[in-house]
């Protein structure tokens, strides 16, 4: 939680609000890769890559 915390911070004083879209995507398709990969749907996310 620290992490999230401190990135929170940084983009509120440094006006770097543009970096919570870019990182909110990343994590979606972080998790589409980790719960996608044991699932019977896994052949269709890989061809998105």
């Amino acid at each position: 939680m620290d992490f999230l915390k401190d990135l929170w911070l940084f983009m509120k004083e440094r006006k770097k609000f543009w970096l919570l879209p870019v990182i909110l995507i990343l994590l979606l398709l972080g998790l589409l890769i980790v719960f996608g990969g044991g699932s019977a749907v896994a052949p269709f996310i890989y061809t998105l890559f």
